[in-house]
């Protein structure tokens, strides 16, 4: 009877994947036990729900309609940043955020049922390369494999105009922006000086805030806690939005008041409603679709990537946004574009050398 429910579980999976890895489900039936064919069909599923709200390789808005196409562009460190990724992540159930935290044994057998699953997607010839070979559970990949997707610090500036002015927002949007513009523009201010993750500016309090003390406290991967120093920017952004238009106490349902991002109907914003405003405004800064517009995930990356172009040091950068390790931290060390041309641009011997003539 248990051994029922378990392949009636498969198969409910299996009916929410894409129908092209249907060679690879046949593959498992034929090869692995009930039990380990649902763990792999369930990384798999969590996998792909992933690709679609943490990073840009896929357009689809169900696990179903991923695309072959869309496998054929990942690479080894992208399913390397995912399981970095599963060492802690939040889920959004009934207003509350459950953090989960996996340890190794855990991260070892997600990536087998990635490599098995990519191997097998290879071997039918649906996929160009077998890219298992660069997997690893812990470490993430050498900077070189991708490169990483960041606001350029021009783009930036179109995104915190269009929230400061209601420049290029839709009528509609430009209502709704009338009574969000400052806590839309707190929140991208956190994202862009601090790389702040998602789960880490959703859970901020008004509490979390020593205005005097000129810091303010976040909490961690593995529930560590983290005093961050507020800039002027930061400071005054975040004062601007409590003092002028966070709703007052009466308008805030009970057990949210806390809260310092809140929504108009006065509760604790959600992670999806944060990944909503910030792709919003960023696909202005990228003058695109508001569909592929950015994740905070990658202001995370526009922050590093700036801070590392302004000449801070990759490892107080590191230490900035909690990379457990640096190699994550040089995934973002060549991403700002011209550098090269910046470098040479005030090195022009020729020119000096006539000047002095």
């Amino acid at each position: 009877m248990e051994e029922h429910k378990v392949i009636s579980d498969c198969e409910k999976i299996e009916n929410e994947l894409p129908k092209w890895m249907r060679g690879f489900f046949s593959y498992l039936r034929g090869n692995v036990l009930p039990k380990s064919r649902l763990s792999y069909l369930r990384d798999i599923r969590f996998f792909c729900q992933y690709l679609i709200t943490e990073t840009g390789l896929t357009d689809a808005d169900k696990i179903s309609d991923i695309k072959v196409e869309d496998f054929k562009q990942i690479k080894a460190v992208d399913v390397n940043m995912f399981i970095d990724y599963c060492r802690q992540y939040t889920v959004e159930k009934d207003d509350t955020v459950v953090v989960y935290e996996n340890g190794n044994k855990t991260l070892a057998r997600k990536k087998s049922s990635l490599s098995v699953l990519f191997k097998q997607l290879y071997r039918q010839e649906l996929l160009d390369k077998n890219i298992t070979d660069g997997f690893d559970p812990i470490r993430v990949q050498k900077a070189s494999e991708r490169e990483i997707k960041a606001l350029q610090d021009d783009e930036v500036m179109i995104m915190l105009d269009a929230v400061s002015t209601g420049s290029n927002l839709t009528p509609k949007e430009r209502q709704y922006w009338e009574k969000t513009k400052k806590r839309d523009k707190a929140i991208l201010i956190l994202f862009l000086t601090y790389g702040l993750r998602l789960f880490e500016l959703q859970q901020l309090n008004v509490s979390s805030f020593n205005f005097n003390r000129g810091e303010f406290k976040i909490y961690r991967k593995r529930a560590k806690e983290a005093i961050m120093p507020l800039n002027q920017s930061a400071s005054e952004a975040v004062l601007d939005y409590i003092d002028g238009e966070r709703p007052h106490e009466d308008k805030i349902v009970e057990g949210h008041e806390d809260a310092l991002f809140l929504s108009l109907q006065g509760r604790r914003l959600t992670e999806r409603q944060i990944r909503d405003l910030v792709k919003k405004y960023s696909s202005i800064g990228l003058a695109t679709s508001r569909k592929a517009g950015y994740s905070p995930h990658k202001l995370r990356a526009t922050a590093a990537t700036s801070l590392i172009g302004r000449g801070n040091s990759i490892y107080d950068v590191q230490a900035l946004l909690d990379h457990e390790q640096v190699t994550t931290t040089q995934l973002y060390a060549k991403q700002k574009m011209n550098v090269k041309r910046d470098l040479v641009k005030d090195m022009e011997w020729e020119l000096e050398r006539q000047g002095k003539k």
